[in-house]
């Protein structure tokens, strides 16, 4: 039999001859197009809507635009701001702090009942306290391998728990160093917005330009990388947890001097909601592997407006927290909308 030699190849204009050219087709652009819509939705989504709602206020809320309900919301906001900001880095470790409540609870409880020892020592105390819970989330979650979501929610449950006893009915709080905390100003800006504003630059400064920032984001975006790499994962990520019990015992100290009183049992109540809203809403993925500060402030003050809003036009409480909910959902939803658009 004589050898055929070797197989053709056939050429693209054979191809096109016997089959015809191919259909022109514009999914690609289409895929792009979702692709950027997403992702500047999840960048920027909070910065047009936040704008959007102040409009909106200005045109139709009585009094918005005056130097007392600026005061107001940035006070109210400040708690919040400084709890975000430690769940944040949290999340950006691709983890979760629903601790942060009770850790609130637990330092505002402290504080009267070590206030004999000098406002300085109570304080310290009550930041003592963010340090203790943090370090037990850190230990289960970075020593153990517990779930960040079960070992934290443990803690909300104990923390919780210890407040109420240590705390037990309402007790007022009337040293003045504590009470200026809450009530007091330094050139016009209420201390409480000072020190927001104080730790938003501090942890915005350690995010970007430090060692354990890109540590952290590394870890968050591969820990499994990031361990081969040699990165100190677990110091990293117990460092992140008492950083974040600090902060919520901060915004508890400065929640206590405010209200001028402690009460375990509501103070701090959904503030892990709110924290959680404001990162998410801010454009840092559950998933981990960023952190955005400046997102983190704006979704802050974005959910304070929507719930100072509802309640200037009377409507339930109970109805901003629901939004707040339907928030929480749709960030979600837009950033699974971008991770399957990058896929």
């Amino acid at each position: 039999m004589a050898d055929a030699g070797p197989a053709r190849v056939p050429t693209l204009e054979a191809i096109d001859e016997k089959f015809g050219p191919p259909e022109p087709t514009d999914q690609p652009s289409g895929y792009f197009r979702r692709m950027v819509d997403a992702d500047w939705l999840r960048r920027n989504g909070v910065y047009a809507t936040l704008a959007l709602l102040i409009g909106v206020n200005v045109v139709i809320t009585d009094n918005f635009v005056s130097s007392n309900t600026l005061r107001l919301q940035l006070v109210q906001v400040a708690p919040v701001l400084i709890v975000a900001l430690g769940m944040a880095l949290v999340i950006g470790t691709e983890g979760i702090d629903l601790s942060v409540g009770a850790t609130i609870a637990l330092a505002a409880a402290i504080i009267p009942l070590y206030i004999g020892y000098g406002a300085p020592g109570a304080i310290g105390l009550a930041l003592f306290a963010g340090v203790v819970t943090g370090s037990v989330a850190g230990l289960l979650v970075a020593g153990i391998g517990v779930q960040p979501i079960v070992a934290t929610l443990g803690i909300m449950v104990a923390g919780r728990g210890v407040a109420n006893l240590l705390g037990g009915e309402i007790k007022s709080i009337r040293d003045p160093a504590i009470v200026s905390l809450g009530t007091d100003s330094v050139a016009g800006v209420p201390y409480v917005v000072v020190i927001a504003g104080a730790v938003s630059l501090v942890v915005w400064g350690v995010v970007r330009h430090s060692t354990y920032g890109r540590q952290l984001v590394a870890i968050g975006g591969n820990k499994r990388a990031a361990e081969l790499a040699g990165l100190p994962v677990k110091r990293v990520l117990a460092t992140t947890y008492v950083v974040s019990g600090v902060l919520a015992a901060l915004a508890g100290v400065l929640l206590a001097a405010r209200s001028r009183a402690s009460d375990p049992t509501k103070i701090g109540l959904l503030m892990e909601l709110a924290a959680i809203t404001a990162v998410v809403v801010g454009g840092t993925p559950l998933s981990g592997g960023q952190v955005r500060i400046v997102g983190t402030i704006a979704g802050a003050l974005l959910i304070q407006l929507i719930g100072a809003t509802l309640i200037a036009h009377d409507i339930p409480d109970s109805t901003a927290q629901m939004v707040q909910a339907v928030i929480v959902v749709a960030a979600v939803y837009v950033q699974l909308g971008v991770r399957r658009a990058n896929r």
